[in-house]
Order: C-alpha cells, then sequence, then structure tokens
C-alpha cells in the first residue's frame, strides 16, 4: 500500500473550475434532500453523501458514457458526477414518473445506461459483481472502456470483494475498485467490522493498492487519472481505499429510532474542518487559480439546477398504480 504525496493538479481554470462545479452541483442536491426529507415530500429514505463529494467527482471526471460505473445506496453524487440529470434524479427521489427509472428506483437504486450508471444498490456490496462484470465485457469489447465499483468501508467485509480482487487481478480486468471508507457501516465504527487496513487487501491478489486522501480534490483527480490510465492500458484493476466521512448521518432520520449517538460532535466537527467543497475553493482562490467572483458564478448556477430540479419533480405525475409491474422480472 502507498500513500500519495498532494501536489499540484497542473490543470488549466476551466478544468479546475469544472471539478468545483461538479462538487458543488452534489452539494446542493444533497443538501435539498435535507429539506425535502424534513418537509415530508419523500417517500422513501435518502442517504446523503455530503462530505464525500471528492471521491465521486475525482474518479468520474476520467470516465465518459462508455465507461461504467456501479453505485451504493449512498450514491446520488456518483450518479451527477457520472454525467447523470440531477432533475431525473430529483424526480426519481419524489418517486414520480419523469424519474430516471419512472420512480420505481428511488433514492438507491437509479441507474442510466446511456450514461454508463449501472445502477445504485441497496445490497452492501451489491455492485462490486455487477462492475466486475462489466469490466469483464469491457475487455471482450477491446474498446479500452473500464468499470469503477464504489462501496463503503462495511461493504469491505463482504466476501465478493475477494472474489472480485483475484478474478480481476488473474484476468486484468479494467476494474477500479473505489473504497469510500468513512469511518462507520450504518452505525459501527469502522474498527468493530474490518481487521486492519483495507487498501493492504489488494497485495494479496497482486492488484496494485493505495489509502488516499478522500477529502483532497487533488490527490483523489491524480489517483483516479493513473488507475484509469492503467486500466485503458490492458494493465489490470487497481484497488482505492479513500478516507473522507459523512456529515449526516447513515439515513436522513436516524434520529427518530436511535436511543444514542453513535459518534461525537467533536468528531463530525473536527471532520466538518476538513470539508472538501471549501478546502478545493481555498486551493483556487488561494493559489489563484481561479478568480472567487467565478466560483461564486458557479454557486448561483448549481443553485438555480437544484431549484428547477425540485420544481420538475414536484410538476411530474405520480406513476399510474396500474404500472407497478411493468418493467419487472
Amino acid at each position: 500500500m502507498t500513500k500519495p504525496r498532494t501536489e499540484g493538479a497542473n490543470l488549466p481554470a476551466d478544468k479546475l473550475a469544472e471539478l468545483y462545479r461538479t462538487m458543488r452541483l452534489i452539494r446542493d442536491f444533497e443538501e435539498s434532500m435535507i429539506k425535502f426529507q424534513k418537509a415530508g415530500e419523500l417517500p422513501g429514505p435518502v442517504h446523503l453523501c455530503i462530505g464525500q463529494e471528492a471521491v465521486a467527482t475525482g474518479i468520474c471526471d476520467h470516465l465518459d458514457d462508455t465507461d461504467y460505473i456501479a453505485s451504493t445506496h449512498r450514491g446520488h453524487g456518483h450518479f451527477i458526477a457520472k454525467g447523470g440529470d440531477p432533475a431525473l434524479m430529483m424526480a426519481e427521489v419524489f418517486g414520480r414518473v419523469d424519474g430516471i427509472c419512472q420512480g420505481k428506483g428511488g433514492s438507491m437504486h437509479a441507474a442510466d445506461f446511456s450514461k454508463g450508471i449501472l445502477g445504485a444498490n441497496g445490497i452492501v456490496a451489491g455492485g462490486v459483481g455487477l462492475a466486475t462484470g462489466a469490466a469483464y465485457a469491457c475487455q471482450l469489447a477491446g474498446k479500452g472502456q473500464v468499470s469503477v465499483v464504489f462501496f463503503g468501508d462495511g461493504a469491505a467485509a463482504q466476501g465478493v470483494i475477494s472474489e472480485a480482487l483475484n478474478v480481476a487481478s488473474l484476468w486484468k480486468l479494467p476494474l477500479l475498485l473505489v473504497c469510500e471508507n468513512n469511518g462507520y457501516s450504518e452505525f459501527s465504527p469502522y474498527n468493530t467490522v474490518n481487521a486492519g487496513e483495507i487498501a493492504d487487501r489488494g497485495a494479496a491478489f497482486k492488484v496494485p493498492s493505495i489509502q488516499v486522501d478522500g477529502n483532497d480534490m487533488v490527490t483523489m483527480w491524480r489517483t483516479a487519472r493513473t488507475a484509469v490510465e492503467r486500466a485503458r492500458a490492458g494493465e489490470g484493476p487497481t484497488l482505492i481505499e479513500a478516507q473522507t466521512y459523512r456529515h449526516r448521518g447513515h439515513v436522513e432520520y436516524e434520529d427518530t429510532f436511535l436511543t444514542k449517538p453513535y459518534r461525537s460532535e467533536e468528531e463530525v466537527e473536527a471532520w466538518k474542518a476538513k470539508d472538501p467543497l471549501p478546502r478545493f475553493r481555498d486551493y483556487l482562490v488561494s493559489g489563484e487559480l481561479v478568480p472567487s467572483e467565478d466560483l461564486d458564478a458557479i454557486d448561483a448556477d448549481t443553485a438555480s439546477i437544484i431549484r428547477n430540479a425540485a420544481d420538475f419533480a414536484r410538476n411530474s405525475p405520480w406513476p399510474e398504480p396500474g404500472d407497478a409491474l411493468k418493467h419487472m422480472f
């Protein structure tokens, strides 16, 4: 396992601004979910990725619509970073017919095959096998495509991770296994679920593995670039453990059923001080890479996009009851 040094990305201002915009769009979408959940507008639960935006953004910036991703129950950010339409995602979470899955997937099972988004998954580690199979399809197609699976530290304890590492290494599959280690498996601290370091597990299968600061946008981008280039060149898989933190709870209404907190306010506040969004903004402004007024304009634009997405979702009709069994096995 290696730990990279943080270095400048040597990217033009427009690319840096684009990365900031993606992070800001994800954050605005997620913060709107808090409001809509409290207002009782959502028919189901939401699991928010506030604080983890740099991981999805840094990885997906190197992918195009022909590449694949498989996501988790905390997958709104992955969907948006991969190019999914926030309005269609919003309508899906609202359970409306104009949602990306016509309201049948909801927050935890949204997919968009036109963007290579194989879907979020409510089953812990459920996307690992899907992404590994997609990586095999990419290899057979011979067009340089790659497949990425996002999973959490809780999913890292599932046996399918070892199976995927094994077959991906043997066959040199173009697969990135990206663990978003936010320190908790639902309500259980990392060290009660996982032994050792997740990134160390790749060595047993001769898979290059790296542990990175998942709240550092530049580091995430550089790490992803190297892994994607290896995969496209036919050099096989990479395991990336991105250490990050979710600012919100496991699920948005958890305080209605938990009898006591499972993490301290001091811990949460300490991690909020490492928030990847203002951290990246400070990097851009202090380094005179992107003017603050340009970032302010991005903030205004993404806020408008989310407002319009909410209006779209609210104005979308509910699915017809008679359509409940359509498109289902």
